[in-house]
C-alpha cells in the first residue's frame, strides 16, 4: 500500500530480459526510501515491484510479463527516470491516498501548459476507465496522488504545483507521454457493488 507521495526520481540503470519476464536495476541515490531488503515493496512509477536485490544506492525487481504488457514498465530502458515510493509503514502519515500500485491501464498525456508557476495537464483514460474517474476525486498517475479538476469523455485536467512537478517524472511530461493510471480504490469497489444491486445489505443475513 502507497500514499501516492513519490518520494523522489530514481533512474534505471538496467533493463533486460529475464526468461519471459524482464529485470530491472534501479539506481536510487539521492531518493530517501529508507533502508530497503528483499522482499520489499517499491512502487516504480506508479507499479508495486518487489526488490529481489539490495544496494545502499539501488535495487533489482523483476518484471512479469504480464505486468509489462498492461503498464509503461515494458518500454523502460537504461537512463529512464522512474518516480519512487516505498510502502507504507504503520504510522505513517497518509498525505495523498490509498496507492495500491497495481495499475488500471495506460493513458496518454493529451496537453500540457503553465497555469501561473504550476502546470496544467489533461491526460486521456485508456478505454473503460470513465466511470471511476470524477471532478474533486483523487488519482493516481505515474504513482503521484492527484486531485481531478475536470472531466470530459475519457479525458481528465488536474493541477500540478512546482514542487511536485520538481520532484517527479511529471516535470519533463510532454504531448503524447504514456502515464501508468491507478484509479481511486473507493470508485472501483463501488462501482463493482452497483453491479450487483440485489446484494446491498444481505451480506450477513442467515436463514432462520
Amino acid at each position: 500500500m502507497f500514499s501516492g507521495i513519490v518520494k523522489g526520481v530514481g533512474k534505471v540503470l538496467e533493463a533486460h530480459a529475464a526468461g519471459s519476464d524482464r529485470r530491472l536495476v534501479i539506481g536510487t541515490a539521492g531518493v530517501p526510501l529508507g533502508p530497503l531488503e528483499p522482499g520489499a515493496s517499491v512502487a516504480v512509477n506508479g507499479v508495486c515491484l518487489t526488490a529481489t536485490e539490495c544496494a545502499p544506492d539501488r535495487f533489482a525487481a523483476d518484471v512479469s510479463a504480464a505486468t509489462a504488457a498492461v503498464t509503461t514498465l515494458g518500454a523502460l530502458g537504461a537512463g529512464a527516470a522512474v518516480n519512487l515510493e516505498p510502502s507504507l509503514r504503520v504510522g505513517d502519515p497518509l498525505d495523498g491516498h490509498l496507492v495500491l500500485g497495481h495499475v488500471d491501464g495506460v493513458g496518454r498525456v493529451a496537453a500540457v501548459r503553465r497555469a501561473g508557476a504550476s502546470l496544467a495537464l489533461e491526460i486521456e483514460l485508456p478505454p473503460g476507465l470513465e466511470p471511476f474517474v470524477a471532478v474533486k476525486g483523487s488519482i493516481a498517475v505515474d504513482g503521484v496522488s492527484l486531485t481531478v479538476n475536470a472531466v470530459d469523455g475519457r479525458r481528465f485536467a488536474v493541477n500540478v504545483i512546482p514542487h511536485t512537478a520538481a520532484v517527479t517524472v511529471i516535470g519533463t511530461y510532454t504531448h503524447g507521454t504514456a502515464v501508468n493510471i491507478e484509479v481511486d480504490l473507493i470508485a472501483r469497489y463501488l462501482a463493482r457493488l452497483r453491479e450487483f444491486p440485489e446484494s446491498h445489505g444481505h451480506a450477513n443475513h442467515r436463514p432462520d
